[in-house]
């Protein structure tokens, strides 16, 4: 256990005309929003101002950043509609048209299957799990899907084979994407309320994986579940030798209520320190305690907590560096994007340093 968690304070808010649905941080620098209205900003976060837009897509539920490589130049993945969109930005263009895009792909079904998140893998509406390959641009859907919403995918750190998703039907599955199969699951309903009677069902909002291999999911109840069981520790430890991540073990897993309202975002920050946020703007530093796989002393402990100032609901959440970055909107309807700097830390007294 740490004695003390980084907290952070709102230091500079960010209008704009719709509201921000998603948001990644990439290049030098660089914060990326995307919005229901269909377009993208990419501001530079030493000016807060706009360097390149995107206009005129179908409403854009998330957006992720890939570095350039030997083979392959950086570019922008954008989920919009039922379609993946890539844009390169090394371009003096300063707003770009869905014309200027290096690929689209159609990865739903029908125009209610919308994409809600791409990470190179993807999520959907229908709750179908797919991967994209970057050599060829090929598609491939797991062969096990969620059967409703899917809003959240993330890959297995240090295991690019490997990934993680969470429905709205309570449930998070382990995927092998080279094989496209199941390698374990856990379902959230069969884990009693941590205290009194849950007044949402446990849908999975939001997902995280530490670089450790710890998994935490924010559920529409308020609630976080922790998976412990496929962490590793420095000089090795268990899932260094072992074939797969077993994050979803029921032996290293804990549930407990940590809102009351949805958790709709959340990052870790450390191995085992993490932010979450509910819709309305609740802003809150955990820390994860106890040994690796042993439910019964694992512990999730708040060390503070702030509300967003100018958000009525929000949408997403990233950390960059020492900046925290809150999406949303305001109740007129209008988009908003809060910035909170990192203030030093938080003792177990309460105390700012």
């Amino acid at each position: 256990m740490t004695a003390s968690e980084n907290t952070y304070a709102s230091f500079k808010t960010l209008k704009i005309p719709a509201q921000a649905t998603c948001l990644a941080v990439g290049g030098a620098g660089q914060l990326t929003v995307g919005s229901d209205d269909g377009s993208v900003r990419i501001y530079d976060l030493s000016t807060f101002k706009v360097v390149k837009a995107i206009r005129g897509l179908a409403s854009v539920s998330s957006v992720v950043w890939q570095p350039q490589n030997a083979s392959q130049p950086g570019c922008l993945w954008l989920a919009s509609g039922r379609s993946v969109v890539a844009f390169t930005t090394d371009t003096d263009k300063m707003i770009l048209t869905m014309s200027d895009a290096r690929l689209k792909l159609e990865v739903g079904s029908d125009d209610d299957d919308a994409v809600n998140e791409v990470k190179v893998a993807f999520c959907l509406d229908s709750g179908v799990v797919g991967v994209i390959n970057l050599c060829n641009n090929e598609v491939s859907r797991m062969r096990n899907g969620h059967g409703t919403v899917c809003g959240s995918v993330r890959f297995v750190p240090n295991r690019p084979g490997e990934l993680v998703s969470g429905g709205y039907n309570s449930t998070l599955l382990h995927f092998d994407i080279l094989q496209s199969k199941l390698l374990s699951q856990d379902d959230l309903r069969a884990m009693a309320p941590s205290s009194g009677l849950a007044m949402s069902p446990p849908f999975i909002l939001s997902l995280d994986i530490s670089p450790t291999g710890v998994l935490a999911a924010g559920t529409a109840d308020g609630r976080i579940y922790v998976g412990t069981s496929g962490e590793t520790r420095a000089g090795g430890g268990r899932q260094n030798r072992r074939r797969k991540w077993e994050g979803l073990r029921s032996d290293g897993r804990i549930l407990e209520e940590v809102a009351r309202g949805p958790v709709t975002a959340l990052a870790f920050t450390s191995p085992r320190e993490l932010l979450t946020c509910t819709l309305l703007g609740s802003v809150t530093g955990h820390e994860i305690c106890g040994p690796v796989g042993n439910s019964g002393q694992l512990t999730i402990r708040s060390t503070w907590n702030r509300n967003a100032g100018d958000i009525f609901k929000v949408n997403a959440m990233v950390v960059c560096g020492s900046l925290l970055v809150l999406g949303g909107f305001q109740k007129d309807g209008a988009g908003v994007i809060e910035i909170w700097e990192e203030m030093g830390t938080t003792g177990a007294d309460g105390s700012t340093t």
